[in-house]
């Protein structure tokens, strides 16, 4: 078993910045991909970005490429999601997922793991 817990979100101006954090705990191993997702009131789980925990390789969602960045600390057990130029559109809750293996998937229903999530509330 895997523990995720999110931390990082609130309230932010259009066009500013926000960091969110996921710690990992309980079993972790090299060969996990961890992602972010995202999911509006009334609409469905949105991938925003993952990272390959062993090689660090890196794969975003179309609509936060170019402002959003996905990293991970393994001494923290830790990944990080900086989301700079924040759009209205970004306000969701943003929950951290995780995976094993090593394919970048965007889907979902492919994540073993899910923290509780965090509010990202972006005004504009």
């Amino acid at each position: 078993q895997v523990q995720l817990v999110e931390s990082g979100g609130g309230l932010v101006q259009a066009g500013e910045s926000l960091r969110l954090s996921c710690a990992a705990s309980g079993r972790t191993e090299s060969s996990y991909v961890m992602g972010w997702f995202r999911q509006a009131p009334g609409k469905e789980r949105e991938f925003a970005a993952a990272i390959s925990w062993s090689a660090g390789s890196t794969r975003y969602g179309d609509s936060v490429k170019g402002r959003f960045t996905i990293s991970r600390d393994k001494a923290k057990n830790t990944v990080t999601l900086q989301m700079n130029s924040l759009k209205p559109e970004d306000t969701a809750v943003y929950y951290c997922a995780a995976r094993h293996g090593a394919i970048l998937t965007q889907l979902p229903d492919r994540y073993t793991y899910w923290g509780q999530g965090t509010q990202v509330t972006v005004s504009s």
